[in-house]
C-alpha cells in the first residue's frame, strides 16, 4: 500500500507573532512561551494559535485527510490501556491495524510537542499522543503538575522533531465547538527510534528557588 507523505505544517505557519514579537521556528515560540509561564508576565492561552491553525491551509489539508477524532481516539487509548479484558486481547492489535491503514508519512522537520515525563511503553507500542500547539503543551504540563502529590512546581515539555521518512500518523480532527479543539493533536502509530537530544533547564533569573523551572527535552524521531 503506497501511502503519501504530509506536507510541513511548520513551513505555513512561522514565522508566527507573538506578543509583539515575531518566531521563525516552533522551537523559539516554545522557549518564548516558557519564559513568560516562569515570570509569570503572561498567561498561556491556546486558542490563538488554534486560529492560526484552523485558518491555515495545510493544517485543513491535515486534518481534513482524516476520518478519526477524538471519539475514536479515545476508545483507541481505552483499548491500548486496558490490561484486564482477556476476553477482548486481540482488539488494540485490530483497532490499531486499522489506524495504520490510514496514516500518513509525517514530514520531515515538523516539531511535535508533549507534555510530562516520555512513558517509558512509547518506545515499545510506537504510539504517542502529541500536539502542534505549543500552548496546549505548555498548558497540559501545568495541569499535570497539578496533580502530583511532591511539592514542586517543575514542569516537563518535550518537542520532537521528525527526522525520518518511515513516521506514521495523522492529525486528530477535533470538535470546534468545544474546548477539544485547543488540542490540537497528532497521533504518533509508528516510528524506528526516538532519541533524546538535549535537556535544558530553564529557569528564572529573578528567583532562586529551584524548584520554579522548566525542563525542556528535545527528541529526534526517526
Amino acid at each position: 500500500m503506497s501511502r503519501s507523505t504530509l506536507p510541513l505544517l511548520d513551513s505555513s505557519l512561522y514565522p508566527q507573532v507573538w506578543q509583539q514579537q515575531t518566531f521563525t521556528s516552533p522551537q523559539a515560540l516554545l522557549l518564548s512561551m516558557l519564559s513568560a509561564t516562569l515570570s509569570r508576565e503572561v498567561t498561556i492561552d491556546a486558542s490563538a494559535f488554534t486560529k492560526q491553525l484552523l485558518a491555515d491551509d495545510v493544517y485543513q489539508e491535515w486534518i481534513n485527510t482524516t476520518v478519526f477524532g477524538r471519539y475514536l481516539h479515545r476508545n483507541f487509548t481505552a483499548f491500548y490501556q486496558q490490561t484486564e479484558d482477556s476476553f477482548n486481547t486481540d482488539m488494540p492489535a485490530l483497532f490499531r491495524q486499522e489506524l495504520v491503514r490510514h496514516a500518513q508519512y509525517l514530514p520531515l522537520g515538523q516539531v511535535l510537542f508533549f507534555a510530562g515525563d516520555m512513558p517509558k511503553s512509547v518506545r515499545q507500542t510506537k504510539t504517542l499522543t502529541t500536539t502542534v500547539n505549543p500552548a496546549t503543551a505548555i498548558i497540559n504540563a501545568q495541569n499535570l503538575a497539578q496533580k502530583l502529590t511532591v511539592n514542586t512546581s517543575k514542569l516537563i515539555i518535550n518537542q520532537i522533531t521528525i527526522t525520518g521518512k518511515q513516521v506514521l500518523g495523522f492529525a486528530i480532527r477535533h470538535n470546534k465547538r468545544t474546548s477539544e479543539r485547543l488540542r490540537n493533536e497528532v497521533l504518533i502509530l509508528d516510528f524506528q527510534d526516538l532519541r533524546l537530544v538535549n535537556e535544558q533547564a530553564i529557569e528564572d533569573i529573578k528567583k532562586s528557588n529551584i524548584d520554579d523551572s522548566i525542563l525542556l527535552r528535545s527528541y529526534e524521531m526517526r
